[in-house]
């Protein structure tokens, strides 16, 4: 009897222990595939047509490449890619990304409480006009440019910054290059802007590609107007001048980021327009890597 149950005493401690071992194995196995460290921001423009036919996979590609939040550029007929705003948002929650800001290209004075209403209800913090809305926004082949006066403009985006405010939302203008160049009376029309609105309800969202296009110095509006630049846009330049995946490029990234205190930036975003037969999925992948190299969180 006693030889019997030593037997199976060592049967089961054989099995229990080679168990064991494969559970340790399995878990070893586990630690060498990590996630990448979620942070940073990307702009949903980048990947829009992915996002036009499959939203909610690109998403999940998205939260998978390692980023945290996103900005949206896909409003129409009062939702977002197709979904409500609360239906937006609950799956965002899911994969653990948020909608921190939004572009709004077609808001007018007329639509504004609307779309700040399907904003608030996304759970989006920033409202961003990202050209001259209403009409006033040019492009041909002299480039981009605006329509209108700069007084104009500056009273739209009073208008609806003041009822972002009200909606609990921040309103900024998002720039390109032509904003930063002298127009035919000699008015910069970032500086315009800028000496003539409220901060409580105008800031802006820098664009490091378009201001570097421009040929101006991110730092010197940074020193100029303080705290007024709550997001940035994260593109870099190769050297034909075109859009490139973060840390590929030639703007120094490192030099504008140590400046982040001094120009107000509280979030900024990954965004490429065009990435010149990349996939843009695998191009936000790099741009993730380069973030990393930089030493944005």
């Amino acid at each position: 009897m006693k030889k019997t149950n030593l037997s199976l005493f060592l049967l089961l401690a054989f099995t229990l222990g080679f168990t064991a071992c494969g559970t340790k194995t399995e878990k070893t196995e586990e630690t060498v595939i990590e996630q990448p460290a979620k942070f940073g921001g990307l702009a949903l423009y980048t990947v829009r047509d992915a996002m036009g036919k499959d939203p909610k996979g690109t998403l999940k590609a998205v939260a998978e490449a390692g980023y945290a939040y996103v900005e949206a550029a896909g409003y129409a007929d009062g939702k977002f890619y197709g979904m409500e705003p609360a239906a937006f948002k609950s799956y965002l929650d899911s994969l653990g990304l948020q909608a921190k800001s939004t572009h709004m290209g077609g808001v007018t004075l007329e639509n504004a409480d609307q779309q700040i209403a399907a904003s608030v209800a996304a759970g989006i913090e920033y409202f961003v006009i990202p050209v001259p809305p209403m009409g006033m926004f040019s492009f041909g082949p002299s480039g981009m440019g605006m329509k209108g006066t700069p007084a104009e403009l500056v009273a739209i985006l009073t208008t609806i910054g003041e009822k972002c405010s009200a909606a609990g939302m921040k309103l900024l203008y998002h720039n390109h290059d032509f904003e930063f160049i002298a127009m035919a009376d000699g008015t910069i029309l970032t500086d315009y802007i800028l000496d003539n609105t409220d901060p409580a309800y105008v800031n802006y969202q820098m664009d490091l590609f378009w201001v570097t296009k421009a040929g101006v110095d991110p730092l010197t509006y940074f020193e100029k107007y303080p705290g007024r630049f709550k997001s940035w846009h994260v593109k870099d330049m190769n050297d034909s001048s075109q859009f490139a995946p973060v840390g590929t490029g030639n703007i120094d990234f490192k030099r504008i980021l140590d400046a982040k205190a001094k120009s107000g930036m509280e979030y900024y975003l990954v965004e490429q327009d065009n990435t010149f037969g990349l996939d843009p999925l695998e191009a936000i992948k790099i741009s993730h890597a380069g973030l990393v190299e930089i030493g944005f969180k």
